[in-house]
């Protein structure tokens, strides 16, 4: 697609997007990078849940983790998701077990649209297994925890998605246009 052609698909997606942008998927999809790039690219605001808890605590989340549990800080990121939520017009990069709360998927669903980036096990290991600041995979074998853990979301992620993009070696940019456009063709009436 020739540049002017993707500026009418990027200005048919401002005028479409009048509600959030909630990205989901396991730790190392991509979900703030990708987040970031599909922000600017449609002139929304930008929120990173877990940076933005990092911020209010004043503590990294693994510390969160060691003092409160993965309870604690799911209750913690609840709170927060309901507030973020409220806002209007912005991409939101979610903590990858935000899915497990069944009101946060009932908020995704009423105010915005899901976008699921699915990767594989081997896009996850690859950027995942040096990785030292995700406690859940803070254990003696972090690929099988990985593999538990899209054990246990992948069904939730495809059930609550509005929109599934397979994630690839492609760059974060070209990731987000792609998104851009099948948020476009799915407000124009079109399957993505």
């Amino acid at each position: 697609m020739d540049e002017t052609a993707f500026k009418r698909v990027v200005s048919g997606v401002i005028i479409a997007v009048m509600e959030n942008i909630y990205l989901i998927g396991l730790p190392g999809s991509g979900k703030t990078t990708v987040g970031r790039s599909l922000a600017r690219l449609l002139c929304l605001d930008f929120v990173d849940m877990d940076q933005m808890i990092e911020q209010r605590t004043g503590v990294s989340i693994s510390h969160i983790f060691e003092i409160e549990g993965e309870a604690g800080f799911r209750k913690r990121e609840t709170r927060l998701f309901e507030e973020v939520s409220n806002r209007t017009r912005i991409v939101i990069s979610t903590g990858g077990g935000i899915i497990l709360d069944d009101s946060n998927r009932q908020l995704m669903s009423r105010r915005g649209q899901v976008v699921y980036l699915k990767a594989s096990m081997d896009i996850l290991w690859s950027r995942l297994k040096n990785c030292q600041n995700r406690p859940l995979l803070q254990t003696s074998n972090p690929r099988a925890r990985i593999a538990g853990l899209m054990k246990e979301r992948e069904p939730l992620y495809d059930a609550q998605a509005d929109l599934i993009v397979e994630v690839t070696s492609e760059t974060a940019n070209r990731t987000a246009r792609k998104i851009a456009q099948l948020i476009r063709s799915r407000a124009a009436g079109g399957q993505p």
